[in-house]
């Protein structure tokens, strides 16, 4: 039996430059956020929404959630959830990172990422997803889709935007029949001594080539355990996003 202990925290600002409001935007007659939180909860015991919007910290108590405010100068997820973690006071073992635009994360995947901690080694663990060939060379090749290279102990070697690895002697369309790539699944879950730590580095040169946070930790000689899922969500970015889930959603009720 797993005696440690989880909190979940989900990072939600208003301010999405692609997707302003995004968090309170409505989603099969609920909010996104308040699906998040609501999917969360079937995983894990405890969970709040770590947010600098006020109307978001009202919407959530007003659904009988729980919330906590952060400044408006957390500059990543990350610093947000280990700002939130330290004003709350809780004491946890692992702290699992959420995005607030993920209205369909899985009790499934987050038991995963959970599990990555059965080693005590695991500093870091985060989720990929093979790409499948019948995804199209398009998706591959898509810089909005991070790529992950894993060793042979499914720690994290390298993520970027760019398509990795480079498949010499092949046409691209023949990459995928050759090789499995694997997208990633941003979902993280951290130590919590070793949140409280990778959040006081400073940014290093990879991450801002790539614009890839984790780039950070990896750079400083820290481990991401990798768990493989098989399970698809679809992450709203865009109001193109929230229409597709709208349709995603209806195929599950039906």
């Amino acid at each position: 039996m797993d005696s440690k202990k989880y909190i979940g925290l989900i990072p939600a600002r208003y301010g999405s430059s692609r997707f302003p409001g995004k968090p309170l935007a409505m989603l099969g007659g609920k909010t996104v956020i308040r699906r998040v939180y609501e999917q969360v909860l079937k995983s894990l015991d405890e969970a709040y929404v770590c947010t600098d919007d006020q109307r978001i910290f009202d919407h959530v108590l007003g659904f009988g959630g729980k919330a906590v405010m952060t400044s408006e100068d957390c500059k990543s997820g990350t610093d947000r959830c280990w700002q939130a973690y330290e004003r709350l006071g809780k004491e946890a073992d692992v702290v699992v990172n959420i995005q607030g635009d993920e209205p369909f994360v899985q009790p499934s995947q987050l038991e995963l990422l959970k599990s990555c901690f059965d080693d005590a080694t695991t500093q870091i663990a985060t989720l990929v997803k093979p790409f499948l060939p019948t995804d199209g060379i398009e998706s591959l090749t898509n810089p909005n889709s991070p790529k992950v290279v894993v060793d042979n102990s499914m720690r994290a070697i390298y993520f970027s935007r760019s398509v990795i690895p480079y498949v010499r002697g092949q046409e691209m369309q023949e990459w995928m029949s050759r090789h499995t790539f694997y997208r990633h699944i941003g979902l993280y879950a951290y130590r919590a001594d070793v949140l409280r730590r990778i959040t006081s580095l400073p940014q290093g040169t990879l991450e801002q080539c790539e614009s890839l946070e984790q780039l950070r930790w990896i750079e400083n000689g820290y481990t991401i355990r990798v768990g493989v899922t098989d399970v698809e969500t679809i992450g709203i970015d865009t109001p193109g996003d929230l229409q597709r889930a709208e349709k995603y959603l209806k195929t599950l009720k039906d």
